[in-house]
């Protein structure tokens, strides 16, 4: 019988991160796999000793990058690869290569290396960006999950105490989508194929996401969005994305970002589809 190991990060406190990996376990069982759920740290990376019965592989659910890599050089195969989820956790990575496969996406600026201690304030880089981007702009640190740590920014005196905060932090300056503003798609792919997706709307954010009281609807995707969506998930190699897509002029679809480690609860919720199913199915498929 396989069997596998469905990881998530112990030090978290949301519920909605153990419901996640549950979904997960549920599918593996439901197709007669013996699934366990361990947080992070109930995997001892212990370099110098062999891990006592291996799953056969491990749907990886968190962003413990070194965990990860430990087990894949264990041999255990690990879905996302270890690769994705480092490019997909820094978004400024992610960017760049989005930008190297030439998916659409709002205008992106990926931020100069500033130590804590040190600013470039008097330089004249920052005047070039305002002038390139013009405001209103978005700031987006390079991690963040759930909308958080994106910064919509109005004013020339609100991206100037922004970008001092942020000093020794990656970040990105990008593009306000004025005809996106609180609404997106998210499209679930698994193995190079669309599961499901959803209309999210706000009214009261800028940001769309349900965490940050969006509401949510069944989508039926243009064929734009279905060709964009799924070129941005293979451009970062992930065999599971949840990929958003942003509305630009005359509704093109422009890629958000893309998150190799996607809640699956809310779509569910909204659509019915239960996308833990479709990985499992993928996963057998990849592994026989």
């Amino acid at each position: 019988m396989s069997s596998c190991w469905v990881i998530y990060n112990g030090s978290l406190t949301s519920d909605k991160f153990e419901d996640q990996a549950r979904l997960i376990k549920e599918a593996a069982e439901r197709a007669g796999i013996q699934a366990l759920i361990k947080k992070n740290y109930e995997v001892m990376m212990d370099l110098t000793s062999s891990i006592e019965n291996p799953p056969s592989f491990v749907v990886f659910l968190d962003k413990d990058i070194l965990l990860a890599r430990y087990l894949k050089n264990k041999g255990i195969r690990i879905f996302n690869d270890p690769e994705v989820i480092e490019t997909c956790d820094n978004k400024a990575n992610q960017y760049i290569q989005l930008a190297k496969h030439q998916i659409p996406m709002p205008k992106t600026i990926i931020a100069p290396k500033v130590y804590p201690a040190f600013t470039i304030r008097d330089s004249g880089y920052y005047e070039k960006v305002l002038e390139s981007l013009s405001l209103p702009m978005i700031i987006k640190e390079g991690r963040g999950s759930f909308g958080m740590k994106v910064y919509l920014i109005e004013t020339e005196e609100d991206f100037y105490e922004k970008v001092e905060e942020l000093r020794g932090i990656d970040y990105v300056f990008q593009q306000f989508i004025a005809t996106s503003k609180g609404r997106d798609v998210r499209v679930n792919i698994v193995g190079g194929k669309i599961v499901a997706a959803m209309y999210r709307h706000s009214e009261t954010d800028f940001r769309a996401n349900i965490t940050n009281g969006g509401t949510a609807e069944v989508v039926t995707l243009t064929a734009a969005q279905e060709k964009i969506a799924i070129q941005a998930a293979a451009a970062v190699g992930a065999e599971f994305a949840g990929v958003d897509l942003l509305f630009g002029e005359n509704e093109t679809p422009l890629v958000c970002e893309v998150n190799a480690a996607a809640h699956i609860r809310n779509i569910l919720n909204v659509t019915g589809i239960n996308v833990a199913d479709a990985m499992i199915q993928y996963i057998l498929e990849e592994i026989q």
